[in-house]
């Protein structure tokens, strides 16, 4: 699904078109998707401004000063900015409508989710779907000390612990193979061996790979676009993610595949140890 890249990615497109703006308008062409969608979304929106987008893992956030709608991309939706008279397509379901354009929401597979937490109920980090979340990965909290002091009693190997999100949030599978590789750290390693030091290593390479991504416009779907339309490309890149018996770029040994919790992971046995 996408993964924080590419939310942020999608964040940083819509701001300019939404923050400051008023919503004029919501058009719901279906009950819900992985869950129903707010009987009232309409009537809470309708005339109210934009204060804001933000991003929690992989939440997408607009700001309200009566709450905040929360948005999951599932496993292949998207954004875009349209004009608001752009026909609508079989898997366009809902349209957030902004003077003469709109933000509408695609989803083929319909496990995307748009929710509503309204300010009544308090601080968004309390709703039911973030409350559990770790620290974001590229802001200050985000730290060696960190995952050392809260992996000394995880006998789990590495790679689920940074998939599980409760340390450290939005490191999904692809970029957590590609951090770990960076990093020199085998997956398999369980996450209460690894050293202070190295753990340091594992932190810079997560930021540094993250941060690429969104650099390079986030793709971890063969059917993701950005806000624009246009795809990214980071999958470019990737050293062993899906590159299972092609040559390690650094030692040109075949990378190697395996699964680990119902999903693949990809390294170099010789270069991470």
């Amino acid at each position: 699904m996408p993964e924080l890249p590419e939310v942020e990615v999608t964040r940083r497109g819509v701001d300019p078109h939404l923050t400051g703006r008023v919503v004029t308008d919501v058009i719901v062409r279906r009950e819900g998707l992985r869950w129903p969608f707010p009987a009232d979304l309409r009537a809470l929106l309708r005339g109210k401004m934009v204060l804001s987008t933000g991003r929690r893992g992989k939440y997408l956030l607009l700001n309200f000063a009566q709450g905040t709608v929360l948005i999951h991309l599932g496993m292949s939706g998207h954004l875009r900015i349209l004009p608001r008279a752009t026909p609508a397509a079989k898997h366009d379901h809902i349209d957030f409508v902004i003077g003469d354009q709109c933000l509408r929401m695609t989803d083929p597979r319909r496990f995307g989710a748009v929710l509503w937490h309204a300010l009544d109920d308090g601080d968004i980090e309390h709703h039911p779907l973030l409350i559990g979340l770790g620290v974001e990965p590229l802001e200050d909290g985000f730290n060696a000390e960190c995952l050392f002091e809260q992996t000394r009693m995880r006998n789990a190997p590495i790679k689920q612990v940074l998939l599980a999100g409760d340390i450290v949030v939005g490191v999904g599978n692809i970029y957590a193979s590609e951090s770990l590789f960076k990093a020199r750290i085998n997956p398999k390693t369980q996450a209460k061996r690894i050293s202070l030091a190295r753990y340091a290593l594992l932190v810079s390479a997560i930021r540094e790979t993250l941060a690429a991504a969104i650099e390079q416009g986030g793709r971890t779907l063969k059917d993701f676009v950005s806000v624009n339309g246009q795809s990214g490309y980071f999958q470019q890149n990737y050293f062993v993610y899906n590159r299972a018996g092609e040559a390690c770029r650094i030692c040109q040994r075949p990378i190697r595949q395996i699964r680990q919790g119902q999903r693949s992971s990809f390294y170099c046995v010789f270069c991470q140890k």
